[in-house]
């Protein structure tokens, strides 16, 4: 008996210094469960109308990062063909640069209208010529004309993503591979990317 109830008291004593190290939360996975390899992508199914670096309307910021992105997009085409990373991740970061050319031409266009602004104060007060005003003015016309050209290429360039992901989702489904939701919430996007194109 007691050599049954030795080992019988070791186990329960190692146990209880076990349960001391197991999470309590549930949703927290254990240190054995491997991480999972396809995880949710947080901003995958919102519809980019402006980024974190536009917001702030730096247009020194947004070419920097535009700089960084180009040069991002141009490996990301090479390390596709040599395998290294996936052609969804290519696609990305070319997406990324058209994104980035329209915020920066958004920001130029929210600069020139306040340097307008401040002029047209200048001539008013008559510190400026009509001349150098209207200089100004042209500037603001050719920033404006730079920003619509960049939103639209913009739009269409996240329109074309949104329907090349939508046939790779059906496709998926088709294969088996795939969920219905993913197909659903890739055609919720397109649909909204039409409407912005309205």
């Amino acid at each position: 008996m007691r050599s049954f109830a030795f080992p019988l008291s070791f186990f329960l004593a190692a146990s209880l210094m076990a349960e001391d190290e197991l999470p309590t939360d549930p949703a927290e996975p254990l240190e054995i469960e491997p991480p999972l390899l396809i995880q949710e992508i947080p901003s995958r199914d919102r519809v980019h109308s402006t980024s974190e670096v536009a917001s702030e309307l730096d247009p020194e910021r947004i070419q920097i990062a535009l700089e960084n992105a180009k040069k991002s997009a141009a490996s990301g085409e090479r390390l596709f063909r040599s395998g290294v990373i996936a052609k969804l991740e290519a696609e990305n970061r070319a997406l990324k640069v058209v994104r980035l050319e329209s915020d920066l031409a958004n920001a130029r266009l929210e600069v020139a209208r306040q340097i307008v602004a401040t002029q047209q104060s200048r001539f008013d007060a008559r510190e400026i010529s009509q001349s150098e005003l209207e200089t100004i003015k042209s500037a603001l016309v050719a920033a404006t004309n730079e920003a619509v050209s960049a939103t639209a290429r913009r739009q269409e360039a996240e329109l074309d993503a949104a329907l090349l992901n939508l046939s790779r989702q059906k496709k998926l489904l088709a294969l088996g591979s795939g969920r219905k939701s993913e197909v659903t919430r890739a055609e919720e996007k397109v649909a909204a990317l039409h409407e912005q194109t309205k």
